[in-house]
């Protein structure tokens, strides 16, 4: 049993709602928590930047963990968007098998 956690920012909450969906649909997460609104500085092309970004974090098996980070990536707005796991130490059983059922 093995899950993970993927982390990833969006530039609006329609566009986390719209891929966490689908993601959903195609069965790469048993589930996404969009969580809001998150002030970003970074730097980008040798400036920093300050934007209002949405995170959202997906739960997914760790055998659909590399298919769910190369399809958020292909449907995400930003040319190097963030999405990254975050591996989970321990869970709820039947939380774990939940997810592994939901997916793939």
């Amino acid at each position: 049993m093995s899950v993970i956690s993927v982390y990833a920012v969006f530039a609006t909450e329609e566009e986390a709602e719209r891929i966490g969906r689908q993601m959903v649909e195609e069965r790469l997460a048993a589930c996404v928590n969009i969580l809001g609104s998150v002030r970003s500085i970074y730097r980008w092309e040798d400036a920093i930047e300050t934007a209002s970004e949405v995170a959202a974090i997906f739960k997914t098996s760790d055998r659909q963990a590399d298919a769910l980070i190369t399809r958020v990536a292909a449907l995400h707005g930003y040319d190097v968007p963030c999405i990254a796991t975050w591996p989970i130490d321990k869970i709820l059983a039947s939380y774990a098998d939940w997810v592994e059922g939901s997916t793939g």
